[in-house]
C-alpha cells in the first residue's frame, strides 16, 4: 500500500494536485526524505516553543556551540554544526546583526577571527536551552526507549556520508 501525504479529493472531483492526496512513489522508502521531513517538523516545533517570529533554523546549535567554545572560528564551526562556509557565513551575518554574537581577530591569522557570545547571546542562549530541553522531552516521548539507538544510527549516517 502506497503513503500518501495531503488532503484526499472530494468524490467525484478529481482535482489537482494541489487538494488532493500526493502519492510519494519511490520516496516513500527513503530515509532522507524522512529525515528532512523530520528535521522541519522539530524546527517548526521548537520554534512554536519558543514563540520568537525571528528565530532561524540552526541559530540555538550555533549559539551552543559558540557559548561552549569561546573563541571558536568559523572553520570550526562550520565542521562542528556540520554545515558549509556558503551557509555558515550567513547565519554568522545575522547573528551578529542581533548583536547575538562578537567576533574578535585571532593574533597572528589575519584571515581568521574568534566568536563569542555577548550578552545578549548568552541570555537568548539561556532562553533557547530552556525551550530545547521541553522539545527534547517532547522527542523523548516519541522515540521511548529507543533515543540511545536513534542517536546512534543518526550519528552513524553523519559521520559515514559526509
Amino acid at each position: 500500500m502506497s503513503e500518501t501525504i495531503g488532503k484526499a479529493a472530494d468524490a467525484g472531483n478529481a482535482g489537482t494536485t494541489s487538494d488532493r492526496e500526493i502519492h510519494l512513489g519511490p520516496l516513500e522508502n527513503y530515509i532522507g526524505f524522512y529525515l528532512r521531513l523530520a528535521q522541519n517538523a522539530s524546527f517548526k516545533a521548537f520554534k512554536r516553543h519558543t514563540g520568537e517570529g525571528d528565530l532561524r533554523p540552526g541559530w540555538f546549535a550555533i549559539l551552543s556551540l559558540i557559548g561552549g567554545n569561546p573563541g571558536i572560528t568559523p572553520i570550526a564551526l562550520s565542521r562542528a554544526s556540520g554545515r558549509d562556509k556558503s551557509t555558515i557565513t550567513p547565519v554568522l551575518r545575522d547573528l551578529m546583526r542581533f548583536h547575538l554574537i562578537a567576533r574578535e581577530s585571532v593574533p597572528g591569522d589575519r584571515r581568521s577571527y574568534a566568536l563569542s557570545l555577548t550578552p545578549a547571546g548568552k541570555e537568548k542562549l539561556a532562553r533557547l536551552s530552556e525551550h530545547a530541553a521541553r522539545h527534547d522531552a517532547e522527542l523523548d516521548a516519541l522515540v521511548g526507549g529507543r533515543k540511545a539507538e536513534l542517536l546512534a544510527l543518526l550519528r552513524r549516517i553523519a559521520a559515514e556520508i559526509d
